[in-house]
């Protein structure tokens, strides 16, 4: 019994030294804040506000990923936005569609389910958009569309300049990205987001719990 629990404090303490290191240099976990109603309404229908998500340290995220960074004119601020445009690349976004270089991202096949909720930002009344998904730089994720919603946003083009990025937000009707605050420096993207540990209804909710973000 004695050699049990002396296993099986080794064995505690060899787990929480690793996971110490990964904190400290891989990931960290980060609860997505809520009462934000502009980034809760940009992050869906991938993540919602009060999720708790992890993110990848290590390497620098690449074309395609989603990313947490600083606002860059307000840089206490957190947004969450999907690399589509590096640095030289020519970005024009309208709609739901987004063409890089006059390339458009590829749309898969519909959500299961099709549709998903949203608060307006702006009005706080609650809408129903359909989700896709689509692909870019060979990473699937699901994205919200504009279709059905009456007027929608002029298109934009723009040219990234050197050291930035172009964010683009999932929810393409209702999103909060470099249409609203400009190109970000790419310096300050440096976590990627991979994975929910649960979300913002808790463990019970199991159906997002533990996935992968795309």
């Amino acid at each position: 019994m004695q050699k049990l629990l002396k296993f099986l404090l080794w064995t505690a303490v060899v787990i929480g030294v690793l996971v110490g290191l990964a904190r400290a240099f891989a990931i960290r976990w980060w609860r997505i804040p809520e009462g934000d109603p502009y980034l809760e309404a940009a992050i869906a229908p991938s993540l919602r506000g009060g999720d708790l998500i992890l993110l990848w340290r290590v390497t620098p995220p690449k074309f395609g990923d989603l990313v947490l960074c600083p606002e860059p004119t307000a840089p206490e601020r957190m947004v969450i936005g999907r690399i589509f445009g590096d640095e030289g690349d020519k970005v024009r976004v309208e709609g739901s569609q987004v063409l890089v270089n006059g390339r458009a991202a590829e749309t898969e096949h519909a959500c299961n389910p099709r549709t998903f909720k949203v608060n307006h930002p702006g009005t706080g009344a609650e809408l129903e958009q359909t989700c896709d998904i689509e692909a870019v730089a060979g990473v699937s994720h699901m994205r919200g569309g504009t279709a059905g919603h009456g007027v929608q946003a002029s298109p934009v083009d723009q040219t990234v300049g050197a050291g930035k990025v172009f964010l683009v937000s999932d929810n393409r009707l209702l999103p909060y990205d470099s249409r609203d605050f400009g190109l970000v420096d790419r310096s300050t993207c440096t976590e990627t987001v991979f994975f929910r540990l649960v979300s913002k209804d808790g463990f019970m909710d199991q159906t997002p719990r533990f996935t992968v973000i795309h």
